[in-house]
């Protein structure tokens, strides 16, 4: 018995489907309860487009038991959530069933913002097997409208957009009974099968089993080259070419030439005219400005949209031209819209003169665009901030420095540890909880749904130190430029 899951993991790769089935001891499995938890919260606000339906109840332990309660239900109700069935060797069940005359509409409920490819081959097998049971006439995706603004009640015809996709549905069935013969030739193989990696171990999905695959690949490679598409590099790899030091210098561009020179010398690449002209450009008292923000599919707030970046929390570092160095911070309350207060504690924390210094800063304006939108009546004090931004990134990304550890990457998780490698104080794996950006946005998104007082407690500790680290390490990597600046031949 296949499920749709077990499909799309097949049509993705069969090597992956071999594994789960014969070696799962091998999955490398990350926790996805965010994700998941977004999925069930989505999945059962669409009910709500479709009241007065009975639910299956979910039950592991007897799938036979969810099919024989949908075939009750089938003569008896018009609409039925997560109705049962298992035809044609498949297991499937359906989001929504909707009575359609003599027939029924089926609708599968998604938590992104448009249709994939990967959701037409989800529903198409779901039809293949609910079909030879009912009369199926339609097939629909419900997902996510982004473009709706909560402004009072949460309007859930207007949060969700509903997509039929019965032609795709129905274009898709010749190709099923294809895919499940060679399907069922992979699963009675004895050894797994040959085949290679490629962009099929990321698309439509990370696999889980992509470091049991990727294990002949060294830690550093062609695969670590600077701004290369993915089937350029897959194409050096299918020549033999795996380590740096044997890619052909000829075909690269500047960045990748100096990515592979250092790396062969060990070395640290400087320009300093080119760090001069950054840091020329600061003026005092400069302000590390680092925002963290959270999404969330179903807003909670009014002028919020579904997955809209909402800032709940800064690090403000301040230096002055006589060395003094100044910490301000905000953190927002899980239980309202943080966005008000952040702006007031925002134009009070910065100095009213002297650069503002981000590290990408395209995200920090972002964040300030969408606040003065949001408060039409700080909008020109949040505005004139814009033309005080700098960015931390630019010496580096224009190769005024480029260290060997950097391998292809200029972003701060990569430049820091590998200017100051045996700074503890600049290491984020010796944080607690929070270690990345993404730990920050989804801990702060369920933190209104924690309970345990010390635990909320630890994880808004934990919020505080990480972006405090993220503008400290700005801080040092201003320093260290400095320190290249005078003396580039370190």
């Amino acid at each position: 018995m296949i499920s749709k899951s077990l499909y799309i993991r097949a049509l993705q790769c069969p090597k992956s489907l071999w594994l789960y089935k014969n070696r799962p001891e091998l999955r490398e499995v990350e926790e996805k309860e965010t994700l998941f938890n977004r999925g069930y919260e989505v999945g059962d606000l669409a009910k709500k487009l479709f009241d007065g339906g009975v639910e299956i109840e979910f039950n592991p332990d007897d799938f036979g038991g969810m099919i024989k309660k949908t075939k009750e239900l089938l003569d008896k109700k018009n609409i039925i959530y997560e109705a049962t069935f298992s035809a044609n060797g498949i297991f499937a069940m359906a989001d929504i069933l909707v009575r359609n005359g003599n027939g029924w509409n089926m609708y599968e409920v998604k938590s992104s913002t448009n249709v994939k490819d990967y959701h037409i081959d989800d529903a198409s097998i779901q039809w293949y097997a609910i079909s030879n049971v009912i009369n199926l006439k339609k097939a629909f995706i419900v997902h996510i409208n982004n473009e709706y603004e909560k402004n009072g009640e949460l309007e859930i015809d207007r949060l969700f957009k509903i997509e039929d996709i019965t032609d795709k549905v129905l274009e898709k069935q010749k190709e099923i009974p294809k895919n499940l013969e060679k399907i069922e030739k992979i699963l009675s193989l004895k050894e797994e099968p040959e085949i290679s990696i490629g962009s099929h171990c990321f698309n439509p999905f990370e696999c889980d089993f992509t470091h049991y695959c990727w294990n002949n690949i060294p830690e550093i490679s062609v695969f670590n080259l600077y701004r290369m598409n993915f089937d350029k590099k897959m194409e050096l790899y299918n020549k033999g070419i795996i380590d740096l030091e044997d890619v052909d210098e000829n075909s690269l561009n500047k960045t990748q030439k100096i990515q592979i020179k250092t790396y062969k010398e060990k070395s640290v690449h400087i320009e300093k005219e080119k760090i001069e002209n950054f840091l020329n450009k600061l003026t005092y008292p400069i302000n590390f400005l680092d925002f963290e923000t959270f999404q969330e599919a179903i807003p909670r707030f009014n002028k919020q949209k579904p997955y809209e970046q909402i800032p709940f929390q800064y690090s403000l570092h301040i230096l002055y031209e006589n060395g003094k160095l100044e910490h301000k911070e905000f953190l927002g309350d899980e239980n309202q819209d943080p966005r008000a207060e952040l702006i007031k504690n925002l134009i009070n924390d910065l100095t009213d003169k002297g650069t503002i210094l981000a590290y990408n800063k395209s995200f920090e304006i972002g964040v300030i665009k969408r606040l003065a939108k949001f408060a039409p009546e700080y909008e020109k004090k949040l505005l004139g901030l814009i033309e005080r931004f700098e960015d931390l990134i630019e010496p580096f990304r224009n190769l005024g420095v480029y260290h060997y550890n950097f391998n292809g990457s200029f972003s701060i998780k990569s430049v820091l540890p590998a200017l100051f490698p045996d700074d503890k104080s600049l290491n984020y794996k010796n944080l607690g909880l929070i270690q990345n950006g993404g730990d920050a946005m989804d801990s702060f998104a369920n933190l209104h749904l924690i309970e345990n007082k010390n635990l909320k407690k630890q994880i808004k500790e934990d919020l505080l130190k990480y972006c405090k680290l993220d503008t400290f390490a700005m801080v040092k990597l201003l320093e260290k430029l400095e320190e290249f600046s005078q003396n580039p031949s370190q």
